[in-house]
């Protein structure tokens, strides 16, 4: 029961924050708040009880402008209450979009908040709004994050409709995966909600404030894996009805009727997906009791990832082609060379022959007529064959090396060059344990040899395992593509580097290495690795996973041990 205190209280209300200025309601509308952290708990109610000690606490006076560690210049607010602010900022020595939470550092949630942060930077799964640093100096502390311009929260998706079943079958499957990989490294969120989940420009499902907003706002449970498992299944709910599956109104959608209890989202909309249903009521409880009727319940994210797994697989749908354009004919046909093509249902004029010859004198003159071509042709072919002959005489004995038309005609079957194929999106690809470097994928395609992306350094090898089964990237070609070879620069070289290219569905693949198409697969002792497709197969995602690394010295990242870093990659067609 304490668990489900918990989560009424987390989706009770979405009126906690309140519009700060005329400006920021401006940015709302220009789609600054696809980032904004609203928050959805009624704390009005708690607010000035001092129940925590963090209401009697003041949030620092900060304003636009005003630089945090002489690097981050805060540039608008988007959440004041409860003692602690956020904030839209500058990262001015990296150049990038931040944002930052800041509350006093005598706050009663201080430390609990920076513990937060500490461990959620650890994670490094890409799967989440990356924690950048988490400070105490000068009576504030601070944390920075990921910001995301092309981003959209889920609330404003959900704004226009509910999402299409496999938009929802997609993002049920990544933040159920997510979750999973944080709770068996211990962490939870707690504060899963509508606008805690973004989706990316590229389809991807982003998670943000993973432990932190929870910290933030002082939320806990005593069943954390429950907590996170029952606010997936609202978030299905959520996108299969565009209902929020509790009394209550929430995040800009109704609730479901009073004294109806909770109904499968394909009883309150029509054209459900029965599957996902399913799966979504497994995933809320009743006091602690499965919603379905007739599949046993999920209680951890880890199950839920299960259950996905044992459902058919929901396909995208199949692309929508334009018609072909009409096939063109050309005068160049029989009987109409020179003339323009007859159109349909117009009576076309038959030209007119001359009249033949029909007397003997008439005949005579055809005959003789003839004679006197056939004669003249004699003539002028034998001349012209006698002009050829001596041609080709002297043409033979100026120029042995001349080719012949059969030449041209072997050039013009030669292979066409690999036009090269431009990465659009990339993205870390993690199966166990923490990321490499996820903040440096698109240095491997920036066309600058000097900057990369590296992995950790190991104590064993060339073999990442057992410590790992891979690392790699994921790369959006933007477009079915029919990939031929990859070239590679690699930093370092020595034992031996092997690099292979699998075929996949998104950046963030919803099977694992063994449910993927191999396109090929090399290995390398020096710093440039080409792999060339074994066969033709076209795909829009490419995995680069690399599973042996060389031994390589000491830099200024880490020190000697097994490591690579990829400084470009380059795509053909």
């Amino acid at each position: 029961m304490a668990e489900r205190s918990t989560a009424a209280v987390d989706v009770a209300d979405n009126s906690g924050e309140q519009p700060l200025t005329a400006q920021a309601d401006q940015s709302t509308a220009d789609g600054v708040a696809q980032n904004r952290e609203r928050d959805t708990d009624n704390d009005e109610a708690q607010e000035g009880t001092g129940t925590d000690g963090s209401a009697m606490t003041s949030p620092p006076e900060l304003h636009s402008g005003h630089k945090l560690a002489r690097r981050y210049r805060l540039e608008e607010c988007v959440t004041r209450l409860d003692g602690f602010s956020s904030w839209r900022a500058v990262d001015e020595k990296l150049r990038r979009a931040v944002g930052v939470h800041i509350l006093p550092a005598d706050h009663a949630r201080a430390r609990s908040v920076l513990a937060a942060a500490r461990s959620a930077a650890l994670l490094g799964d890409p799967r989440f709004v990356q924690v950048l640093d988490a400070v105490e100096e000068n009576d504030v502390v601070y944390v920075v994050h990921e910001w995301l311009p092309d981003a959209t929260e889920l609330t404003t998706l959900l704004a226009a409709g509910p999402l299409e079943v496999y938009d929802a079958y997609q993002m049920v499957s990544q933040i159920s995966a997510a979750m999973a990989a944080a709770h068996r490294e211990g962490l939870a969120h707690l504060r899963l909600n509508p606008n805690a989940v973004l989706r990316t420009s590229t389809g991807q499902w982003r998670i943000r404030g993973l432990a932190v907003n929870a910290a933030l706002r002082g939320v806990g449970s005593d069943t954390p894996q429950r907590t996170d498992t029952e606010s997936i299944g609202a978030l299905l709910y959520a996108a299969l009805t565009q209902r929020w599956p509790y009394e209550n109104d929430a995040y800009g959608m109704s609730g479901l009727p009073k004294d109806i209890g909770l109904i499968p989202p394909d009883q309150v909309r029509a054209g459900v997906h029965r599957g996902l249903s399913e799966l979504a009521m497994r995933a809320l409880a009743n006091d602690g009791a499965t919603a379905s009727r007739h599949e046993s319940a999920c209680t951890t994210p880890e199950e839920l990832v299960k259950a996905i797994g044992e459902m058919p697989r929901i396909r995208p749908p199949e692309p929508a082609f334009t018609t072909p354009p009409e096939y063109q004919r050309t005068t160049y046909q029989q009987g109409t060379y020179g003339r323009p093509a007859p159109h349909p249902g117009v009576t076309q004029p038959v030209p007119t022959p001359p009249p033949p010859l029909q007397s003997r004198t008439g005949k005579a003159l055809k005959w003789a007529v003839s004679a006197l071509l056939i004669a003249a042709l004699g003539l002028g072919s034998w001349q012209l064959a006698d002009a050829l002959l001596e041609q080709d005489k002297q043409s033979d004995d100026t120029n042995q090396t001349q080719t012949t038309d059969g030449g041209d005609d072997k050039d013009n079957d030669k292979p066409k060059p690999a036009k090269p194929i431009s990465v659009q999106g990339s993205q870390e690809y993690v199966v166990k344990g923490e990321a490499q470097a996820p903040e440096d994928v698109a240095k491997t395609y920036d066309g600058d040899n000097s900057t990369y992306w590296r992995t950790k350094k190991y104590n064993a090898g060339p073999t990442l395992a057992p410590y790992k089964p891979g690392v790699g990237i994921v790369y959006d070609l933007g477009s079915p593509q029919e990939l031929s070879t990859a070239s590679l620069g690699l930093r370092y070289a020595g034992d031996h580097t092997t690099v292979h290219l699998y075929a996949t569905d998104s950046l963030s693949p919803s099977t694992g290495i063994e449910g993927m198409k191999e396109i090929g697969t090399a290995a390398t002792t020096g710093t440039t690795l080409t792999v060339k497709a074994a066969k033709p197969l076209k795909t829009r995602y490419v995995l680069m996973w690399i599973t042996d690394v060389p031994n390589a010295p000491s830099d200024g990242y880490s020190g000697a041990g097994y490591k690579q870093a990829v400084t470009e990659v380059t795509f053909k067609g």
